[in-house]
């Protein structure tokens, strides 16, 4: 398998914009139209999300030994579509239908090989996440809305009671369908550590056009019940040696939620034992009142594990320390020897990752979402703030 032609012919199509996925879908309902019914109504905001990702991840399979576990977790997420081995299949005949239209001479009998062969790879790998998963687990969760806070102009935060316990870990994602946009799934990030009871906090920002998360802030009611998907992502979560190192965290906006997920657990350690690791968060926001948890985030400051810097970029009466939230996070001290999270719009991650990395924070010890879900955009201003991709995992719109 030739994975540098993938990574080329994949770059081709994706060079051709809109025309790409829009040959997709038609090619794929026209020829499968029992799978019209798996995708929103309208079709504006689905854009080149699902052909996208596709794209990527399989023009990436020689990377499949660094993110087999990612890709299970898609194949187990999607099980919320109550997605089948059939329709993979159908999903593979039209994405490498539209790269054969697209490419031209280009497709060759050999760069068809590699493409169908990476794409078996990858649908297998899934597949039988999702197969193995029916015995454990449902297909998605019903949830309870259990409360909803607005906080400032366009933040939300709601608590969730899923039934049966949905188990997650802090930094992960699930996917999030309201009653009153349905089959439109958007990507949040718990804000709490896993509970004794089950519940789930989940932080909201208003995106401009967003046609879920303007709903979901404005309109959600206690008492409504949510479906949620099977917990995605690997890069934003901690396993037991990481837990142990001191830690720098920024965030963009309601990127703040799965860094509060990893304060709440810490929290808890150190109640329980008396010890922590040393944590700095640098929480930015355009205006002050985009710092929506300051209040809690103040008081967590007794701990003498923790120590917190809010920063605003566009307002120049604010008394605190101002500029690009990145920017203030790197000038801060020595980075040498700190594991980073870093989470919020796609331009925040880019900049505070070059940052970081020019302060002598090593690459691999700076952790951001790198890889796009099937069917979603990145984080948005939390979700993370609009969206950060490299590849890119989803938050809210």
């Amino acid at each position: 398998m030739n994975t540098a032609e993938l990574k080329r012919t994949w770059g081709l199509a994706e060079s051709l914009g809109d025309e790409v996925p829009l040959y997709f879908y038609s090619h794929l309902f026209l020829t499968h139209p029992e799978v019209r019914a798996m995708f929103p109504v309208s079709m504006a905001t689905q854009r080149d999300r699902l052909v996208g990702a596709l794209g990527r991840i399989v023009s990436s399979v020689d990377e499949l030994g660094e993110v087999t576990e990612f890709i299970q977790q898609l194949g187990r997420d999607h099980r919320r579509f109550e997605v089948i081995a059939e329709h993979y299949n159908a999903v593979g005949a039209s994405l490498l239908a539209t790269l054969k239209h697209f490419l031209g001479e280009g497709w060759t009998p050999e760069v068809a090989a590699d493409w169908a062969e990476a794409y078996g790879v990858i649908a297998s790998v899934m597949v039988q996440a999702a197969e193995a998963s029916e015995e454990s687990s449902p297909s998605s969760w019903a949830a309870e809305v259990t409360a909803v806070e607005r906080r400032g102009l366009d933040v939300a935060v709601v608590q969730v009671h899923p039934e049966p316990h949905l188990a997650f870990q802090p930094g992960q994602s699930v996917a999030v369908e309201i009653p009153a946009r349905p089959r439109l799934w958007r990507y949040l990030s718990p804000a709490n550590a896993p509970r004794p009871d089950g519940s789930i906090e989940f932080h909201v920002q208003m995106v401009p056009g967003g046609q879920v998360s303007s709903t979901l802030v404005r309109s959600l009611k206690v008492g409504e019940t949510v479906r949620l998907g099977a917990p995605v992502g690997q890069e934003l979560t901690l396993d037991e040696e990481e837990r142990q190192r001191d830690l720098l965290m920024v965030a963009g906006g309601t990127g703040l939620a799965p860094l509060r997920a990893h304060l709440e657990r810490i929290d808890q350690g150190w109640q329980a034992t008396g010890r922590a690791p040393r944590v700095q968060l640098f929480h930015g926001a355009r205006l002050p009142w985009g710092l929506y948890e300051n209040r809690l985030l103040e008081r967590l400051t007794a701990r003498p594990w923790f120590s917190y810097t809010p920063v605003v970029s566009d307002d120049p009466s604010y008394p605190g320390r101002k500029g690009r939230v990145g920017d203030v996070a790197a000038d801060a001290g020595p980075l040498h020897g700190l594991l980073a999270l870093v989470c919020g719009s796609p331009g925040m991650v880019r900049h505070t990752v070059s940052r970081l990395g020019a302060g002598g924070i090593a690459p691999t010890d700076i952790r951001f979402e790198q890889f796009a879900t099937l069917d979603e955009d990145s984080h948005a201003a939390h979700h993370h703030s609009p969206e950060p991709q490299p590849s890119g995992l989803p938050r809210s719109e």
